[in-house]
């Protein structure tokens, strides 16, 4: 992942905010499947919880592993510059430093702090 220009804290901001359950402070299941291009049922998979799970935004555990999955990709889309490319490096790009998984498939492992790490390495390098 290229290093770019930092995004402004109002493109997060409005990321986090197009996830939003309508009226609720939860994080939508609907609004993220749509934002990663998949099915809500790989969403469900992807969070490990069970998709009937899903119907309850409110879920403590959905709802962390959301706010994992949101922290990850608003990382890479500050190193890169771009929220479109950060999304599409998260769901695609394999990473050779974990066994050339994705960072979405690491996420969906419990392992969000070794791709923020990564990320960080990454910026340290970039900017070092």
């Amino acid at each position: 992942m290229a290093h770019a220009e930092r995004l402004g804290p109002a493109i997060v901001s409005g990321f986090m905010q197009k996830l939003q359950e309508p009226k609720t402070p939860y994080i939508s299941p609907g609004r993220f499947s749509k934002v990663l291009g998949i099915q809500v049922s790989s969403l469900a998979k992807m969070t490990g919880v069970h998709r009937n799970t899903l119907r309850k935004p409110s879920s403590e555990r959905l709802q962390g592993r959301f706010r994992e999955m949101a922290k990850v990709i608003t990382a890479a889309a500050e190193l890169a510059g771009d929220l479109d490319k950060a999304i599409y490096w998260f769901m695609n790009e394999p990473i050779s430093d974990y066994d050339h998984k994705t960072a979405a498939e690491l996420v969906a492992e419990g392992h969000s702090e070794a791709v923020l790490r990564y990320l960080q390495a990454l910026e340290i390098g970039a900017s070092g």
